[in-house]
């Protein structure tokens, strides 16, 4: 071979070289290009999966029945019913949206009752959590911490996304749900934000209703704000819609009242129309939807009030003396006088009316308190660091049955209610279906309210905030893991303590998952 052929196949050769880089670089090429198409197409069905939580106010499990509520039995047999779930305690309503706003429990986001205790914005009396104008008064005195947690809300807005709320309860309920708004909005009759928003949704779907007891029009219109407006194709991630009944006919005619079982079925046949305009607008296979309450429901029996008992017993001057303050079951004692505060418990201890009664623990991780017979606050995550009273008091209860026969009394004042540590405030009822969520399953695993906003950043695929003290609901959903499946258990805590002709002894009963601490019920005995 001269030296031309060597050199022309030499060259030929370096070619060839040249134009296998070129091919391996165009596959190369190609590969990405393929992945990236195929993650840019897997995040857009991650977007297009949407939440939709729906409470129904004071719903007790038993109320959810073929007869009452057609709509939700039928959806409790085709999606998951959490058999265990845990209203929070107290089991009150803005305790309840607070918790489950921000996954974390009283003692983090610092919401410890429907009426709460801030003195530096009226140091004789409490505020009420109901109303958004006593909430923006605790933003603004504490510079933007009416939650001492973030709330989901906060999250989704980092993340992007958006949280719309719809209520037809209080004002204070309502924005508790995103009290920063977060890029969302809120639509409530007596409260819409942002405010340039009212005029374009009144123009949609009608003026707003008055409020009437049961409250169907105000039911109504919210869910055709929901329908009109949050589920559209450029609606919010998650969207929440909250029912004031049937809390609002039980606590004015009683539970099993016809117009509590009026309001049931009301909300029941709203929830229908949810579900049939999910399907018109094709929204079903990528719209999770998960059911619960805020807190059950009791029958009252009561006479005697907490501030009242206090001042006859001389432990409290008078209905407006600062010594001693009671908001709702918390009471403040001046200077966190420590003799006075035993008076105080030792008085109630004798009491028939009063149930469990709390104190701060005198140590991390006590779970009785630092006054004899009494639980401490962190058995039932309620010690927040600096927002705590110093004594915090339930109301007995017992199984008796009213006239419509619903079980459950409690002593306090009244026609019916919550707020209290008995089984049948606690106990509610969790159900979900979707995309993301196992079918015609039940579980007997302990839940909580503060395990939905977890569970909803989860399958959205979200990262969870350090600060939320709920699990994520593994069990219900249908992704495959390899952890070993969660068994729960109970513990108890008893404590005791005697008083002048008798003794007390309270017991609290836990459900435990893991580290989790779910907080079942407490009963008093007295002898």
């Amino acid at each position: 071979m001269n030296k031309r052929d060597k050199f022309i196949n030499r060259k030929g050769a370096k070619a060839q070289r040249r134009e296998g880089k070129c091919r391996g670089l165009l596959v190369l090429l190609m590969l990405i290009v393929g992945l990236s198409a195929l993650h840019a197409q897997s995040n857009q069905q991650k977007n297009q999966n949407k939440v939709l939580i729906v409470v129904f106010d004071g719903l007790r499990p038993d109320y959810i029945t073929q007869e009452l509520m057609p709509n939700v039995f039928a959806f409790s047999r085709e999606g998951c019913y959490a058999k265990e779930h845990h209203s929070v305690f107290p089991t009150v309503t803005r305790v309840n949206g607070a918790s489950y706003a921000s996954g974390s429990y009283p003692a983090t986001h610092g919401i410890l009752g429907n009426t709460v205790y801030f003195p530096e914005i009226d140091p004789k009396q409490g505020l009420n959590t109901g109303n958004y104008e006593d909430l923006n008064k605790i933003s603004e005195a504490t510079h933007g911490q009416l939650l001492t947690a973030i709330s989901i809300g906060e999250v989704l807005q980092k993340a992007g996304e958006k949280l719309m709320i719809f209520s037809s309860g209080s004002t204070g309920q309502a924005l508790m749900q995103n009290h920063k708004i977060s890029g969302g909005a809120v639509v409530n009759p007596g409260l819409i934000l942002p405010a340039s928003l009212k005029d374009s949704l009144t123009k949609m779907i009608g003026p707003i209703p008055a409020d009437t007891i049961p409250n169907t029009t105000q039911h109504k219109w919210v869910t055709d704000a929901l329908i009109s407006y949050g589920l559209s194709n450029n609606g919010a991630r998650v969207n929440a819609i909250w029912y004031s009944d049937p809390d609002g006919a039980a606590h004015s005619d009683g539970i099993g009242s016809p117009a509590a079982m009026q309001s049931i079925r009301q909300v029941d046949a709203e929830f229908g129309r949810i579900m049939k305009a999910l399907k018109q607008k094709n929204m079903l296979k990528h719209t999770d939807v998960i059911i619960t309450a805020d807190h059950g429901f009791v029958t009252y029996g009561g006479n005697v009030e907490l501030s009242d008992f206090l001042i006859n017993q001389k432990l409290k001057q008078d209905k407006d003396s600062e010594d001693v303050l009671v908001v709702d079951g918390a009471i403040y004692v001046k200077d966190h006088n420590l003799a006075l505060m035993q008076k105080i418990v030792t008085a109630l201890q004798s009491q028939e009316w009063v149930g469990a009664i709390f104190t701060k623990g005198d140590h991390w991780g006590a779970l009785t308190g630092i006054i004899n017979g009494t639980l401490s606050f962190e058995s039932i995550h309620w010690d927040h660091p600096s927002r705590a009273a110093d004594i915090l008091v339930d109301k007995n209860w017992d199984e008796r049955k009213n006239t419509y026969g619903y079980a459950g009394t409690s002593f306090s004042k009244g026609v019916a209610g919550h707020g209290g540590l008995s089984p049948y405030e606690v106990h509610i009822a969790l159900l979900a279906k979707g995309p993301n969520f196992k079918k015609g399953f039940v579980s007997e695993l302990a839940t909580s309210n503060v395990d939905i906003v977890p569970t909803i950043l989860a399958i959205s695929g979200i990262p969870i905030p350090a600060s939320m003290n709920g699990r994520v609901i593994d069990e219900l959903l249908r992704k495959k893991n390899n952890t070993k499946a969660p068994v729960s258990k109970k513990e108890t805590v008893t404590t005791s303590a005697t008083f002048p002709g008798g003794s007390y002894t309270v017991t609290l009963e836990r459900s435990v998952v893991g580290v989790y601490k779910y907080v079942d019920y407490a009963r008093v005995v007295r002898k």
